[in-house]
């Protein structure tokens, strides 16, 4: 069977990952071993490859879903393939340039994009042939937009705009301006992890809807607004990573109260789709329920640290320590890279049939193996956050070497929930990359006896084989 264009997207995306994953516990060993590997990949080549590549892996895996389902609703033409392996191409192109760059030592961006800033031209380039193939999809042949459609949108044109933004460093108006500079700086990365957010959120409504069997929830007013916090959120996030900068304390208390509030009424809705939702059909789609089910959980475990984060005495201490990694990894894997792994997991039974039950029963060991490490990894982090915090506050005089000693136990703790971390994730991935090299046909799927016989579980055989 020849594979669905947007299956390339996924099955790289979650390659990506790993990989990011690997460099990630290289990176974190060197916290224990401070001279291990200093010649060849020291710390500073290590993190922002891991960083990179756990942006790729968002990047790639929304987009593919987003394809997938545009697919799936029959509004991608036949002709649009070219048009969306040339975003694949571009996309990865960046990857790996980005990746070579790290590696030979070739740096010259900031944060997310520490490669050299000409490796922006074809990511920007990728992302307008995005919006593009979307709009020409969508325009004038949907009467009345779900609100998945409407975040979508958003996340692709919102991800354009601040990605050329976060490059304004370049102009001397900004770079030679510490304040402009930082400002912009995280005005624009806070847009960017929102745009990504718009597009894992809306495959995750548009996921709840075909598993439900019920879109009215797309169009309600309560989704609707849960968007426009969204998209408020995407431009306002940001306010809480600069309170030492001179900046209006209205400013960052509002933008972060924003953030948190859209992950609440985010939990929220999650929440009540799933008490919607059959016991018959919760079982049929167990792998992409329970990886949603997960993102439930750490959404409200995140909003709790949002909460505290957002109280200045509290923000002041912790912002810069690990404290602040934990939330940003509690983010990016508990919430969406679940998400992720269920529009994954979701998409793959739709084309290449089902797991087999050896390789089922890989994932959901994998699944509690990731999750359990990924708490105790969180928690860790958490630990050293806050004795940093202590310690360079009510102990300024301690030396930073023997501030770093002090934190090793919960930098071991780490590295070993880490370890088990990345080997609970690769039981989980590798059954999804094995059916997309195998490319095998669809397995005949079972029939879902329903009291009512109302909802049918969604069938996508059709895009499946025609747009393949």
């Amino acid at each position: 069977m020849k594979r669905n264009p947007a299956t390339f997207f996924i099955a790289t995306a979650l390659a990506v990952l790993l990989l990011g994953m690997f460099f990630g516990m290289l990176a974190a060993a060197q916290y224990v071993l401070p001279g291990l590997w200093r010649e060849s990949l020291p710390f500073t080549k290590l993190r922002p490859l891991h960083v990179s590549m756990v942006v790729f892996w968002l990047l790639l895996g929304a987009s593919g879903c987003v394809y997938y389902f545009l697919g799936a609703e029959k509004l991608l033409k036949r002709r649009t393939r070219k048009w969306i392996l040339l975003h694949f191409g571009l996309v990865c192109f960046v990857a790996l340039g980005s990746a070579i760059a790290y590696f030979t030592g070739n740096f010259g961006g900031r944060e997310y994009w520490e490669f050299p800033p000409y490796l922006a031209v074809p990511l920007v380039l990728a992302w307008v042939v995005f919006l593009s193939i979307f709009w020409r999809s969508v325009y004038g042949k949907v009467q009345r937009w779900p609100v998945y459609y409407w975040m979508w949108l958003t996340g692709i044109s919102f991800f354009i705009l601040s990605l050329a933004e976060s490059y304004l460093w370049l102009l001397p108006y900004f770079g030679n301006d510490l304040v402009r500079d930082m400002a912009v700086q995280w005005k624009s990365y806070g847009a960017i992890v929102g745009s990504w957010n718009q597009l894992i959120y809306g495959a995750a409504f548009f996921l709840m809807a075909k598993i439900s069997g019920d879109n009215s929830f797309a169009f309600s007013r309560k989704t609707f607004f849960f968007w426009f916090l969204g998209l408020t959120n995407l431009m306002f996030n940001w306010g809480h990573h600069i309170y030492a900068l001179p900046v209006s304390p209205f400013i960052k208390h509002t933008a972060y109260l924003i953030s948190m509030t859209e992950l609440l009424i985010f939990g929220k809705i999650l929440w009540e789709w799933k008490r919607s939702v059959s016991e018959m059909q919760q079982f049929f789609y167990q792998i992409p329920y329970r990886f949603l089910a997960a993102a439930d959980v750490w959404v409200f475990l995140n909003l709790g640290v949002a909460i505290l984060m957002s109280i200045p005495a509290l923000n002041l201490h912790t912002h810069g320590t690990h404290v602040t990694v934990a939330h940003a990894m509690g983010t990016t894997i508990g919430i969406n890279s679940m998400i992720l792994l269920a529009l994954a997991f979701y998409i793959f039974s739709q084309i290449f049939g089902a797991l087999s039950v050896k390789n089922l029963a890989k994932v959901k060991f994998g699944y509690w193996l990731s999750n359990g490490s990924l708490l105790v990894f969180w928690l860790a982090l958490m630990g050293a956050g806050l004795m940093n915090a202590w310690f360079q506050w009510y102990e300024p005089e301690l030396p930073h070497a023997l501030l770093m000693q002090k934190l090793i136990p919960f930098f071991a703790v780490f590295i070993v929930a880490g370890i088990f971390l990345f080997l609970g994730f690769v039981l989980v991935i590798f059954p999804l990359l094995l059916q997309f090299i195998s490319g095998k046909k669809p397995l005949p799927e079972p029939e879902v006896i329903s009291p009512s016989n109302e909802i049918e579980p969604f069938k996508n055989k059709e895009y499946a084989t025609e747009y393949a």
